[in-house]
């Protein structure tokens, strides 16, 4: 029996290297724990000016808690601050990052040979007449290894450029959510100013009245205009808020670390707005959906020459091995033969030639082609988009600080000095000074458009996501507000 066991594993042993079986390790680009993290940092960093991290132990995790803690505890942060936390403490944008190496672990795997299977039989009960030992290796796989590892490459490209798209957008998102929690702040500083103005004002419309020197109407009129002006800054406050939460959780912040703080003032305008220069083509080089839209067709050419290679024979096996036969003699004595055996088992393709499977990769090559080219002209018009509403946005923020704003301010002023001298009556002084609170939060929604379109026309280069050309809806507190009375 020891004897028969010892020729049983003689056969495997010959069958094993008959069939070529060999253990091979994993690139190290894609075997390590954060394979292509590197081009994503590198790629989001030149963009954004941050750095990202991808937490990987305990250790990354408490370290980079640290920073956040340094950044955010009890402190006023600015657009870049925030944009800093939520690349390296935002939950989602590490889910993100887990995509690159599930598809680094898909290139590993491709690199590997198939595993052959191994089959062993007896005939005869006792004793053991005939052991048979085989491997059955794939040997279409071996064939079309290398384009395949060539497609896993290219789809890990692709895993590393979105993993950069998901890190842009979660940075302008961030910026967005920053700049409308300081513009909500920036209306209620304001609206509260204004409510105290107004309140000014319904006490004397109600004394003049009280004097016979105010009519009721006129005395409604101021009640109602202070009404409304508290309703404004209860939605005002309301609305920072609840900006200053979607902020919070674009950070990921949590517990004590929400202490933190937002200006009270938006920038102010730069001097001067950016020139337009070859936008269209800053976006064709630089976006980064753009080049993913490229790796696709260029996965779906490599996989079409792959399903070519397969068209006629999808499933071809080698299986080779050695049969030992153990016979007794005439003479009484046993007789032990060792044969090799080799046997080639494959699909005949007389029913599924491989059409049907030819056509879809050829449609998916050109559905792909197409997308490419439909997204090069959108990607086009989002950059003029884009520029033509910074340019327009910025023109209108400038429109109301340099015109509206200071005439405003001038005919209020002067509208007091003719009320002191005897010559303004009250209305007139109170309707300037509901027209100024009007023209100001005009300014300030203008300011807050301006801003958010800067933030678009980054995205329309770059990629990473864009809201409206218009900057997005204005809160509706500054809306409100800015209706007047």
């Amino acid at each position: 029996m020891k004897r028969r066991f010892l020729n049983m594993g003689a056969a495997i042993a010959i069958s094993l290297v008959a069939a070529g079986c060999t253990t091979t390790a994993g690139p190290d680009s894609v075997s390590d724990p954060i394979a292509g993290f590197t081009t994503v940092a590198a790629r989001a960093g030149a963009v954004t000016g941050k750095s990202t991290a991808w937490v990987q132990s305990s250790e990354d995790a408490q370290a980079l808690s640290a920073q956040v803690k340094s950044l955010v505890q009890k402190k006023t942060i600015g657009p870049d601050v925030a944009v800093q936390v939520a690349l390296i403490n935002n939950k989602g944008l590490q889910a993100a990052y887990a995509e690159i190496g599930l598809s680094a672990a898909d290139v590993w795997q491709e690199s590997m040979l198939v595993n052959p299977t191994i089959s062993v039989g007896m005939i005869g009960l006792d004793p053991v007449r005939t052991i048979e030992g085989a491997v059955v290796g794939n040997i279409l796989a071996l064939m079309t290894r290398q384009r395949r590892v060539a497609v896993a490459e290219t789809r890990f490209r692709q895993a590393q450029l979105r993993a950069a798209e998901e890190t842009l957008q979660l940075a302008a998102e961030t910026r967005r959510a920053w700049i409308n929690a300081v513009s909500a702040r920036e209306s209620v500083s304001y609206l509260n100013k204004a409510q105290a103005a107004a309140d000014a004002a319904s006490e004397l419309a109600q004394k003049l009245g009280e004097t016979g020197a105010f009519t009721k109407t006129g005395q409604a009129r101021e009640h109602v205009f202070y009404a409304e002006i508290t309703g404004q800054a209860a939605e005002a406050r309301l609305a920072a808020r609840t900006a200053k939460e979607e902020l919070t959780r674009l950070m990921g912040l949590w517990g004590p670390d929400v202490d933190y703080s937002v200006p009270n003032t938006l920038p102010a305008l730069p001097k001067g707005a950016k020139a337009k220069r070859a936008i269209e083509a800053d976006a064709l080089r630089n976006r980064v959906d753009l080049e993913i839209a490229k790796l696709e067709l260029e996965a779906l050419a490599k996989s079409y020459g792959l399903t070519e290679a397969t068209r006629y024979v999808s499933d071809l096996e080698l299986l080779s091995g050695v049969e030992v036969e153990r016979e007794e003699s005439e003479e009484g004595g046993t007789e032990t033969s060792v044969a090799p055996t080799l046997e080639l088992e494959f699909v005949i393709p007389i029913f599924d030639t491989g059409k049907a499977r030819m056509r879809k990769a050829e449609l998916a090559y050109m559905q792909a082609a197409n997308r490419m080219a439909e997204k090069a002209v959108n990607i086009r018009s989002e950059a003029r988009s884009a520029y033509d509403a910074y340019r327009s946005t910025y023109d209108i923020a400038r429109h109301y600080r340099n015109s509206v704003v200071p005439l405003r301010t001038k005919i209020e002023a002067e509208s007091v000095l003719t009320y002191n001298s005897m010559i303004t009556n009250t209305f007139e002084l109170l309707a300037d000074t509901r027209a100024k609170i009007s023209s100001i939060m005009l300014s300030l929604n203008a300011k807050r458009n301006f801003w958010l379109a800067d933030v678009n026309l980054g995205t329309a280069i770059h990629g990473g996501g864009a809201s409206s050309p218009g900057g997005g809806d204005a809160p509706a507190a500054a809306e409100a507000g800015a209706q007047g009375h």
